[in-house]
């Protein structure tokens, strides 16, 4: 479904990302871990236009996506939910929904799509009329990755979806993330939690100074000497 082969990307002069290859595919779990300023946040904007893909290629669905605006990598079934949420803290959490769902095939579905995300998150449907910035973090979490379902994407990138977040809620939001791969969402995960992360996922890959450097079952991982002791603290 996703085939990245040395991709590059990065900010002004600088190369965040020099050399990530990896692969997802259709209906899988992938985890993508790495300490802060790794590159798994500027990968991730990569793929999903927000800024540009500098070398390497990255296909997604037998199409490249270098010079792709994001509506049109969103119109081909790929959405992205964000580091730190982005909501719009102005509009309700209904509105923020629907603001998910912009391309013709997911307005074209939106009732049944809020019916799923309200299914997945009963707390939403409590909180429909009320706008985005008065709810909680782990509110804002549940908002940000139903808005990216509206979308009804065929791969989900998710960034750092346990960032802030209390234990209890952390767990929740996992159980959900579970939920919405199993119903046959593709996804791909950045987290720091590594030991959570690869408990969700089938398998992942580790990067280092914007290149990958190990890659594995979710066994594997946990299981290097190098991600114990670098990332779980063993």
């Amino acid at each position: 479904m996703l085939q990245l082969e040395s991709l590059a990307a990065g900010y002004g002069d600088l190369l965040a990302v020099r050399a990530v290859s990896l692969a997802v595919e259709e209906g899988e779990c992938v985890a993508l871990i790495g300490a802060n300023g790794a590159g798994k946040t500027t990968t991730l904007r990569a793929l999903s236009g927000l800024i540009p893909i500098r070398g390497g290629h990255a296909v997604f669905r037998g199409r490249a996506l270098a010079g792709l605006t994001p509506r049109q990598i969103v119109a081909l079934g790929l959405a992205h939910v964000p580091e730190g949420r982005q909501l719009f803290p102005s509009l309700t959490t209904r509105e923020n929904l629907e603001m998910g769902a912009r391309t013709p095939d997911a307005r074209a579905a939106r009732r049944a799509s809020l019916d799923r995300v309200f299914g997945l998150f009963p707390r939403l449907r409590e909180r429909e009329g009320q706008r985005a910035g008065t709810l909680s973090g782990g509110e804002q979490q549940m908002l940000a990755i139903g808005r990216g379902l509206m979308a009804r994407p065929r791969l989900l990138l998710l960034d750092e979806p346990s960032l802030g977040l209390a234990p209890l809620t952390v767990r929740l939001i996992f159980e959900i993330v579970s939920t919405v791969n199993r119903e046959g969402t593709t996804i791909l995960l950045v987290e720091q939690n590594v030991r959570r992360a690869l408990g969700l996922c089938h398998r992942g890959y580790v990067i280092e100074n914007g290149e990958i450097t190990l890659a594995g079952s979710r066994d594997d991982l946990l299981g290097s000497a190098h991600v114990r002791q670098a990332y779980l603290g063993v």
